[in-house]
């Protein structure tokens, strides 16, 4: 069997291990789960959608914690290193945590009679489920990586899945229109078990996918919902549930205009598997105000403003614009902007142009991104010129884009840092670095 001596070899070869790098379907990774007897004796909270499922992952993960349940929870992609994909108690699990169960998945693998070949993201997520049901936790925390129903996390029946939002993304896997991809997303709902859709326009898809399997399905606006407290300037606000109502509660604090709807998916999940784990209305103003996330309209402290969104399809940026909108006046915003060649770009720009005075379009280093050049060519479509007040300048790197828009921004201008994760961690990276 071959083993690696450290968890940047595995992954390493995990990187061309398996002749595609997304290989939709469930029969391989079954069956060395199978081979490996995996599985959870506590509940478990499978998290899918386009946008906002990290956020509520990181919710969820927050206001159980505070409970004082132990909880691994499980997302993806990583920011700066593998080991943010797998979290025990909040805290990141370690090269030495890991690495053992690499090597349990890479056994189970080969003791089939035909050994299977996974890709990267099964051959993980098996050695991040190996590692939390060797802990005997009390809740486990799974987001989807992409769709759900082929999606290696969908091999594990989950006691209450949550859908938080539907729109047009990964068209070549998932289908060219919300019905078609609601219907894949609704692949991790179980019989019997809560199945809760935060999207305020569902598809008919999901809702038939539902009652099909006989699947308890709670839709936001008619099961639960949360509304703004009369008087209070956006202070507080109220999550009212089928059976439970939370009142005065917090501003979460990861800020951005669809927050209310992820926390209330949150709560309307934990609501559902009250029996198992229940939670006090402390719990919840604690869990809201500590959760913390990279990435999310981060805005960093210091001047120029400097925020970090790793949005990049059309609804992401839409719910980016607003939230730019709410910050107040800045002179001139820097856009440091890079992008995966299969995203909707020019939908992207047609949110954000308004917002943005100078782009700084980036190169990523990965084959599947836009190239600059490719950026620019959109941007100059969609009417973006050159002068005092606008323009477009290409960079090799993310740090690169970012250390220009730092020269040119007055201590009172902005930089928003968006698009790919690639994007975001490159700046991050390069932040890190000047911090030493």
């Amino acid at each position: 069997m071959t083993t690696f001596p450290t968890l940047d070899a595995w992954l390493t070869h995990l990187e061309s291990a398996h002749p595609v790098g997304i290989d939709m379907g469930l029969e391989r990774i079954s069956k060395v789960r199978d081979a490996m007897q995996l599985s959870f004796a506590c509940p478990v909270i499978t998290v899918g959608g386009t946008n906002g499922k990290g956020s509520t992952c990181a919710i969820l993960e927050s206001i159980l914690l505070r409970a004082g349940y132990t909880v691994g929870c499980h997302t993806s992609p990583h920011l700066l290193t593998f080991n943010e994909r797998a979290r025990v108690n909040g805290e990141v699990a370690s090269d030495a945590d890991l690495l053992p169960h690499f090597k349990a998945v890479e056994a189970a693998r080969l003791s089939l009679p035909e050994p299977i070949s996974l890709t990267y993201f099964e051959f993980t997520t098996l050695a991040i489920m190996s590692l939390f049901a060797s802990r005997g936790l009390d809740a486990v925390i799974l987001e989807v990586g992409l769709g759900g129903r082929l999606d290696a996390i969908n091999i594990v029946d989950t006691d209450c899945a949550i859908i938080t939002s539907i729109d047009i993304d990964h068209t070549e896997y998932l289908g060219d229109t919300r019905e078609k991809i609601g219907f894949e997303k609704a692949g991790i709902f179980r019989a019997g078990k809560p199945a809760i859709c935060a999207d305020p326009v569902p598809p008919q898809s999901l809702i038939d996918h539902a009652e099909k399997i006989g699947a308890e399905l709670w839709l936001f606006g008619r099961d639960f919902r949360y509304e703004g407290q009369a008087g209070s300037e956006r202070q507080q606000w109220n999550y009212i549930g089928p059976t439970m109502r939370r009142s005065a509660l917090a501003y979460p604090a990861l800020r951005g205009a669809n927050q209310l709807i992820n926390t209330s998916a949150a709560l309307a999940g934990l609501e559902a598997l009250r029996d198992r784990l229940p939670v006090s209305a402390q719990d919840i103003r604690l869990g809201l105000a500590n959760v913390e996330l990279a990435g999310r309209f981060q805005v960093l402290p210091g001047k120029p403003s400097v925020v970090l969104d790793v949005g990049h399809n059309p609804h992401a940026a839409a719910v980016l614009t607003q939230n730019l909108g709410n910050m107040g006046f800045f002179p001139y915003t820097y856009a440091v902007f890079g992008a995966m060649r299969d995203k909707d770009i020019a939908g992207v720009i047609a949110h954000l142009k308004g917002e943005i005075d100078h782009w700084c379009v980036t190169d990523l280093p990965i084959a599947r991104a836009a190239s600059a050049q490719e950026l620019e060519a959109v941007l100059r479509e969609q009417g973006v010129t050159e002068g005092n007040d606008s323009s477009v300048t290409r960079y090799a790197t993310p740090a690169e884009a970012f250390q220009d828009a730092l020269k040119r921004a007055s201590e009172n201008d902005r930089i928003v840092v968006f698009g790919s994760f690639y994007t975001v961690a490159g700046v991050m990276a390069y932040r890190k670095s000047q911090q030493h």
